[in-house]
C-alpha cells in the first residue's frame, strides 16, 4: 500500500469517527426524551478508506402499535372517569347528606314525624322545607349533569381541533420525510417526530397506520377511514353552547362521515373523542333518566284526587309539581323532570303559603281535592296516605338502568350504587390502563431508545479508533518526512 493511499484510509477513518461521534452525542442529548429513538451510523468499505453509507434509527412497528393502541385505550377511560367523578358531585360530600336519595330519606322521616301530630305547624313547616330541599337538589342534580354534558361537548371541540393541528403538523413532517428519503437524506429525527405526532393522534382518536414506498404513511381511524393520505382529511364537528336535558349533542365527521353520535355508521370506538361521547350521550343521560324517575313517582305519590261524592275530575300535582302542570307526567320517562320539579307555591311558607294544606288537601287551590273536610287539627288521614304511596311498589323506565320496580326509596338507592359503582370501574380501569400505556412507552423506548451505558461505551471505542487514525496519520507523515530527507 502507498503512503499516499494510507493517508486517504486514516483521513477517511477520521472523518467517519467524527461523524460517528456526532451522531452519539446527538443520542445522548437526547436520552431524556421518550419519543427520541437511538440514531445509527451505518459505515461501509470504500475505495481509499471507510465512509457513512446512511443514518438509520432503531425501531420496532409492533411495539409502535401497542404503544399507540394503550395511549388510545388510556386516554379515553381517563376522559370517562373524570366525567364521573364530576357526576359525582350530584351526591356530595356523605356527612352532609346533600344527595336526592338523602334528601329524599330526609323528607320521609320529616314527613313520618308530621303524621304522628299534624295539629303541630312547626313538623308541617319542617315537613315543607325537606320537600323544597328534596325538588332543589333534584333540580341542582339536573344541572351538574347538563353541565357535564356541555363540558364534554366542548372537549370533544377541543380534541377535533386538537386532531386537525396535528394532522397539519404530519404533513408537514411527512413531505420532508419523502423528500430526504428519496434525496437520500438524514431524516431520522423526522420519523421521531412522525411517531411522537402519531402518539398524540391517537390520544384523542385510534388510528392505524401504513407505510408505502419513500417512508410514506397512511393514517386510518380504527374503524376503516381514511385520516392522513398525502394530505389531511377533514375532523368537523359542530358544538353546542348550551345543553339541556333534551339536547342531543352533534357528530364527528371525518372526511364527511359521522363516526360517533346515533348517525355514526362507521363508529369510532377509542380514543378521547369516542370517550367524550359516551359521556354526553350515554353514561350523563343514562344519569339523568335516574333523577327524572325520581322525580316522576314524587308527582305521582304526592297528587291529589277528587275527593267528591262522586269523583269526576283528574288527579292533579298536589305537593310536588312540574312544567307540565296541571297535569300529571305520563307513566312513562319524561326527560329533564327532574329539572323543573318544585313544591307548589301555596303550600310553602317562603313563598306565603300554608303548610297545613299538606295535611288537608286542596293544595292546588280548587276546594273539590280538600281530604280534611271539618279542619280538624288533628287529621292524620292524608299523611299517613301519603307515606304509603311513597312507600308503594312502582315501575321504572328500564333505561334508567337503576332497577324496572321497587319503592322511590330503593330506586333512588340503587341510583347512588350505581354511580358509586361506575365511578369506582372507570376510575380502577383508567388506572389500569394507565399502567399498560405507561408500560408499553417503556417497552418501546427498551427496544429503541437510548441506553446512556451504551452510548458511553461506544464513545470509548469512537475515541480508541481516533486516536489510531490519528496515529496512523502521525506515522506517515513522519515516513513522508523520512523519504524528503533522504530525496534532499
Amino acid at each position: 500500500m502507498s503512503l499516499s493511499i494510507g493517508m486517504d484510509v486514516a483521513v477517511s477513518g477520521l472523518s467517519v469517527t467524527a461523524e460517528q461521534t456526532s451522531i452519539v452525542s446527538r443520542n445522548i442529548s437526547r436520552a431524556g426524551d421518550p419519543h427520541a429513538s437511538r440514531k445509527i451510523a451505518n459505515v461501509v468499505s470504500a475505495y481509499g478508506g471507510v465512509r457513512i453509507a446512511s443514518i438509520t434509527r432503531a425501531a420496532d412497528k409492533a411495539l409502535l402499535e401497542k404503544m399507540l393502541a394503550a395511549t388510545t385505550a388510556a386516554s379515553a377511560q381517563a376522559a370517562i372517569a373524570k366525567a364521573l367523578e364530576a357526576l359525582d358531585q350530584t351526591n356530595g360530600d356523605p356527612e352532609l347528606d346533600a344527595s336526592p336519595a338523602a334528601q329524599l330519606a330526609k323528607f320521609g322521616s320529616t314527613l313520618q314525624q308530621f303524621s304522628q301530630a299534624p295539629q303541630d305547624p312547626i313538623l308541617a313547616r319542617t315537613a315543607v322545607t325537606a320537600a323544597r330541599d328534596l325538588a332543589n337538589a333534584l333540580n341542582a342534580a339536573t344541572d351538574i349533569v347538563q353541565q357535564v354534558r356541555a363540558q364534554a361537548d366542548a372537549d370533544i371541540a377541543s380534541s377535533v381541533s386538537r386532531v386537525n393541528d396535528l394532522l397539519a403538523k404530519f404533513e408537514a413532517v411527512n413531505n420532508r420525510i419523502k423528500l430526504g428519503t428519496a434525496s437520500n437524506m438524514d431524516v431520522t429525527d423526522d420519523l421521531d417526530e412522525r411517531d411522537r405526532l402519531l402518539a398524540s393522534i391517537s390520544e384523542e382518536i385510534g388510528i392505524r397506520t401504513v407505510t408505502r414506498g419513500e417512508n410514506d404513511m397512511v393514517i386510518f381511524t380504527d374503524n376503516g377511514l381514511t385520516l392522513f393520505d398525502t394530505r389531511p382529511r377533514a375532523v368537523t364537528f359542530s358544538p353546542t353552547q348550551a345543553y339541556i336535558p333534551a339536547t342531543m349533542g352533534a357528530a364527528v365527521f371525518v372526511d364527511g362521515v359521522a363516526v360517533t353520535g346515533s348517525t355514526g355508521m362507521m363508529g369510532t370506538a377509542s380514543g378521547r373523542i369516542a370517550a367524550l361521547t359516551q359521556v354526553r350521550d350515554s353514561i350523563a343521560v343514562t344519569y339523568q333518566s335516574q333523577l327524572d324517575e325520581i322525580a316522576r313517582g314524587l308527582i305521582s305519590a304526592f297528587a291529589e284526587s277528587d275527593q267528591s261524592a262522586t269523583p269526576t275530575l283528574p288527579d292533579v300535582p298536589g305537593l310536588f309539581t312540574w312544567a307540565g302542570s296541571p297535569a300529571l307526567p305520563p307513566a312513562s320517562l319524561q326527560i329533564g323532570i327532574a329539572g323543573s320539579i318544585k313544591i307548589a307555591t301555596s303550600v310553602d311558607p317562603a313563598q306565603g303559603g300554608n303548610a297545613n294544606l299538606l295535611r288537608d288537601g286542596a293544595i292546588s287551590g280548587n276546594p273539590a281535592y280538600r281530604y280534611n273536610a271539618t279542619g280538624a287539627a288533628g287529621f292524620s288521614d292524608r299523611l299517613n296516605g301519603l307515606l304509603n304511596s311513597l312507600d308503594q311498589q312502582r315501575t321504572f323506565d328500564p333505561s334508567a338502568a337503576a332497577g324496572v320496580s321497587g319503592t322511590l326509596s330503593n330506586f333512588a338507592s340503587s341510583s347512588v350504587a350505581w354511580l358509586q359503582a361506575e365511578r369506582k370501574a372507570a376510575t380502577e380501569a383508567s388506572d389500569y390502563k394507565a399502567t399498560l400505556a405507561n408500560r408499553a412507552s417503556d417497552a418501546l423506548s427498551s427496544a429503541t431508545g437510548v441506553n446512556l451505558d451504551d452510548e458511553m461505551t461506544l464513545l470509548l471505542e469512537l475515541e480508541r479508533s481516533y486516536q489510531a487514525s490519528s496515529k496512523l496519520i502521525g506515522t506517515i507523515d513522519n515516513m513522508f518526512g523520512a523519504v524528503l530527507a533522504m530525496v534532499g
